[in-house]
């Protein structure tokens, strides 16, 4: 029984990682990469993102519970319940973190820590008073 050995080529690009980039200081960046690696939505936005989106599963009933929604995402219950925090925000500062712009690096001033402190107060006059705080320092 003589087999003949079936070979195949497959191509494809690796893109380098920011590591490789900053390794080679003298070569710059192609401005895809640059603009990848500098333009970023600040990770709060995320997070807030996701916590009204979960929240919407939650309350059409595709989700049960934030249990489930901790499995699904391969998370611990506390993070998925510190992220859910950020749904009782309220609506307008929701609508302010969402707009903030891209940033180098994706990094802002208000941290996800500083914004839940913000949502564990109970009135949005209350949470209101703490964000213009927050935003103005």
């Amino acid at each position: 029984m003589d087999q003949k050995l079936k070979t195949f080529e497959i191509e494809f690009q690796l893109k380098p990682s920011v590591r490789a980039i900053d390794r080679f200081a003298d070569k710059q960046p192609s401005e895809s990469i640059r603009r990848c690696r500098f333009d970023r939505y600040p990770r709060i936005v995320q997070v807030v993102a996701l916590a009204i989106h979960f929240q919407d599963l939650v309350d059409r009933g595709e989700i049960r519970n934030h249990a489930d929604l901790a499995r699904l995402g391969c998370v611990s219950r506390e993070r998925m319940s510190q992220i859910m925090m950020l749904a009782w925000l309220a609506p307008d500062i929701q609508q302010q973190v969402l707009g903030l712009p891209k940033t180098p690096g994706g990094r802002f001033p208000v941290s996800e820590t500083a914004l839940r402190t913000i949502a564990r107060v109970a009135s949005w006059a209350g949470q209101r008073e703490k964000w213009e705080g927050l935003a103005q320092s």
